[in-house]
């Protein structure tokens, strides 16, 4: 089936695939509704001017002017549609979630496991291992938040699950045989060999709910970590005579830092000077989501805590935060609202960049001829359109 997609308001689309690096990309941008997207099968083959269309399309589809983004790819999703990962983490859990966040124009996650046992690590590799072989849509590799953190900067996470990474964790951490992995620890509570060890295995390794100094960071970053998980957040902060964590994320060129933009977990003017710091392609959004995003039920239970979702903030009994109740289309809703990013550079820092954070920036995250044929339509008050609703002509 060979389908065409015209009159969409193209964001982050290019006529060619060119040859990514670093933030620029050699390719010629398109961006208005005079070019239309040629799909075959699961990937994307050509963008054409809408008057030069192929012989051998099979069907069209109007998007009548509403925006047409590559998916979202979200590096951190705990939970969605009424379950959550470490309560039952098998393929079925998995499906739920995915269809959950589909609802909002994410095309691609890393399911999040919180802090646990060895035994339940395992069994969600393994869900995840199965979800990719049996073709699971969304499903792209397995985020381990934990249980290598401090307790001083738990957050919700419980720090009678924490511990060091010994060799029956290592060879748990480096199992995945489908997808990727991204691990978030504590820099000071993991020496730099095994984060080298880590990296050299394959693993994306991330700082994150961490006490660490800015050299101790420094270190890590040293030794091959390059992401910093819900930047700001359970970290050391910068300040005027000890950089922390935060510091050192900023400064850090190859480094990636995600963010949670839902107006309670940092603030937006806090955000808009990371941005600025950081190069362009180095922030990325992430939700944090939990059960409730894409479900009717509010509350649900974490660690044996009641955790309710209330206007949008997910928080327990003592206002503790505990994830969130934020999708990826209010999230770049609010980089660009909140923060004043342009449209087009929130869309990036929604699919783009978290795919190359990954090492899947070659097949995902852009429009451009050899990519996945992953998209998200919306208008322009960020209602996503359907895309198979949309009027179709054989």
């Amino acid at each position: 089936m060979i389908t065409a997609l015209i009159n969409a308001n193209l964001l982050h689309a290019y006529r060619d695939s060119g040859t990514y690096a670093g933030a620029d990309v050699d390719g010629q941008v398109c961006a208005d509704e005079a070019y239309a997207v040629i799909v075959a099968g699961d990937y994307i083959r050509e963008l054409v001017p809408v008057n030069q269309l192929p012989n051998d399309v099979d069907r069209t589809i109007d998007l009548g002017g509403n925006y047409l983004a590559p998916g979202f790819f979200d590096t951190q999703v705990n939970g969605g549609g009424g379950v959550l990962f470490n309560d039952a983490p098998t393929v079925e859990t998995l499906i739920a979630m995915s269809e959950a966040h589909k609802q909002f124009g994410t095309s691609a996650m890393l399911p999040t496991l919180i802090s646990d046992d060895l035994d339940v690590m395992r069994a969600a590799i393994a869900a995840v291992n199965d979800a990719i072989e049996q073709g699971v849509p969304g499903i792209v590799g397995i985020h381990l938040e934990g249980p290598f953190l401090n307790p001083a900067r738990k957050g919700v996470h419980n720090a009678n699950k924490f511990k060091v990474i010994d060799d029956e964790a290592f060879d748990i951490l480096t199992s995945l045989k489908k997808g990727k992995t991204l691990v978030t620890l504590a820099p000071e509570q993991t020496d730099t060999p095994t984060i080298k060890r880590l990296v050299d295995a394959g693993v994306v390794v991330a700082a994150g709910h961490t006490a660490a100094t800015y050299e101790q960071t420094c270190q890590a970053l040293d030794a091959g970590l390059t992401s910093f998980t819900h930047l700001f957040n359970a970290m050391t902060p910068m300040s005027s005579r000890e950089p922390g964590v935060v510091g050192a994320a900023l400064q850090s060129a190859i480094s990636w830092c995600g963010i949670i933009v839902d107006g309670f977990h940092v603030h937006p003017a806090t955000l808009g000077v990371a941005i600025a710091a950081k190069p362009k392609g180095k922030v990325i959004l992430v939700t944090d989501a939990m059960p409730t995003v894409g479900a009717a039920e509010k509350v649900f239970t974490l660690n044996g805590e009641v955790i309710r979702a209330e206007n949008g903030r997910c928080a327990t009994a003592d206002d503790t935060l505990a994830g969130s109740d934020l999708d990826m289309l209010a999230a770049v809703k609010n980089t660009v609202h909140m923060i004043g990013i342009p449209l087009e550079e929130a869309v990036k820092m929604a699919s783009q960049y978290p795919a190359d954070m990954m090492g899947l920036g070659e097949c995902m995250g852009r429009i451009a001829p050899g990519y996945r044929a992953e998209f998200t339509a919306f208008d322009e008050d960020f209602n996503l359109v359907s895309i198979d609703s949309l009027v179709t002509r054989n």
